[in-house]
């Protein structure tokens, strides 16, 4: 049997390039070597689905530093704002959450997953499910996919949307490094990111802050002379084996291709009050402690930071609990400040990509046009989703650029095999 175009994997790129096609006159079939579609929309953001992100493109664009710019021209075709009329559209209300996160009204994934599906149904897809592909053989005219089973399914455009390694219960193992090798593409060192972060600094092997949630920190990666390379503000926790939460998993891309260069550590500098002056609280502190010299120091700066990590500095510069404010040095007490404004502590390695949120590198975005996803190389093939070496921050943005590129192959693959089989 023929078909216009093939799509293989059943997530939020594959789902969407599969959509685009059959709307665009396509006899379409789309590929999943799982039992069910969409396992990542079902556990993104939560289990809610956090399908987007309004902001405004330019800032979308910001928060996929793994080469969004890229994006640009496949956004002046469908864009963010698109995606929330196409899920609106479906009948799926949506709302906006912080930082611009937009999730179905529902709060839950499965509204999002399944009127992807009647949408499919209702465009005649074809989906075969626990249906894994060996390989895929390229032709002049057709494509001929070639199933695990030994089947052999013929077609004019081939869509490859089956995601990176990250998160591989979900089926992302990397089949399809090898499809695109075959064609000619160069795939890119592939790294963990949005991933935890291990420690092997003392406090942390003795887990003597496992567990401590900050709320609200600065977290900065440092380079080789001690110059900011990024900082996000946001909540992290000390786990057993190191840091993890949003504002870790964030910096977490920076301290990894640190570490690629050939660095066996990397310091993180934290902030724990950045909404405050270094000088301006070592002075408040002063005149307090001016007015009440018997008051143990400790009692004097609680509710300050979270009274674990208060415990940890003051351990650190030697102050214990009953300690009366009077006795401690001024020296002392600036050292105290600064590690609340500047504590730093060295990152050696993160967790494997299998364990990371997202898949840092991929196919080559130099052997892709970047306003119809199609290879450079090969004729009618496509590439869309986490493949591609592109990469975001969790909050939206990698979802926005799996829907975005997966519209734009879907579509793309249904014009050039009209092109070519003339439907």
């Amino acid at each position: 049997m023929n078909y216009d175009v093939i799509v293989i994997g059943g997530g939020p790129s594959g789902l969407m390039a599969s959509i685009a096609a059959a709307e665009h006159g396509a006899k379409t079939m789309l590929l999943e070597k799982g039992h069910k579609l969409g396992n990542k929309l079902a556990i993104s953001g939560g289990g809610r689905c956090n399908v987007t992100n309004r902001l405004p493109q330019d800032e979308v664009i910001k928060h996929i530093p793994g080469n969004g710019r890229f994006l640009y021209s496949a956004f002046s075709v469908f864009n963010n704002y698109d995606i929330i009329e196409f899920f609106e559209g479906m009948g799926v209300a949506l709302k906006e959450e912080d930082h611009g996160r937009m999730f179905p009204v529902s709060n839950s994934a499965k509204t999002v997953v399944n009127a992807l599906l009647n949408k499919l149904a209702e465009l005649n897809v074809e989906i075969k499910l626990d249906t894994p592909v060996e390989a895929i053989h390229y032709g002049d005219q057709t494509h001929t996919v070639i199933l695990k089973s030994g089947a052999k399914i013929n077609t004019t455009s081939v869509v490859i949307a089956v995601g990176g390694k990250a998160v591989p219960h979900t089926g992302s193992t990397g089949d399809g490094y090898a499809w695109a090798k075959k064609a000619g593409h160069t795939i890119t060192e592939l790294y963990p990111t949005e991933v935890a972060l291990t420690s092997n600094e003392d406090f942390i092997k003795q887990k003597t802050l496992q567990g401590l949630s900050l709320r609200d920190v600065s977290l900065s990666v440092l380079n080789e002379r001690n110059k900011t390379i990024i900082t996000h503000q946001m909540d992290m926790i000390f786990t057993h084996f190191g840091v993890s939460g949003p504002a870790v998993l964030r910096c977490s891309q920076f301290v990894v291709k640190e570490l690629m260069k050939g660095r066996k550590n990397v310091t993180l500098l934290l902030d724990t009050l950045p909404d405050k002056n270094e000088a301006k609280l070592y002075e408040e502190l002063q005149i307090t402690i001016e007015e009440n010299p018997k008051k143990a120091l400790k009692n004097i700066l609680k509710g300050i930071i979270p009274e674990r990590f208060l415990t940890f500095l003051l351990a650190k510069n030697n102050i214990d609990d009953e300690q009366k404010s009077a006795n401690v040095s001024k020296e002392t007490l600036r050292s105290i400040v600064h590690d609340m404004k500047n504590f730093t502590f060295i990152v050696n390695g993160s967790l494997p990509l299998e364990k990371a949120f997202v898949t840092g590198g991929g196919v080559s975005i130099k052997e892709i046009v970047p306003n119809t996803m199609q290879s450079k190389i090969m004729d009618r093939l496509y590439f869309c989703g986490e493949i591609l070496d592109i990469h975001g921050y969790t909050g939206g943005y990698n979802i926005t650029s799996a829907l975005v590129t997966g519209r734009l192959a879907g579509m793309n693959a249904a014009y050039e095999a009209s092109y070519t089989t003339g439907i």
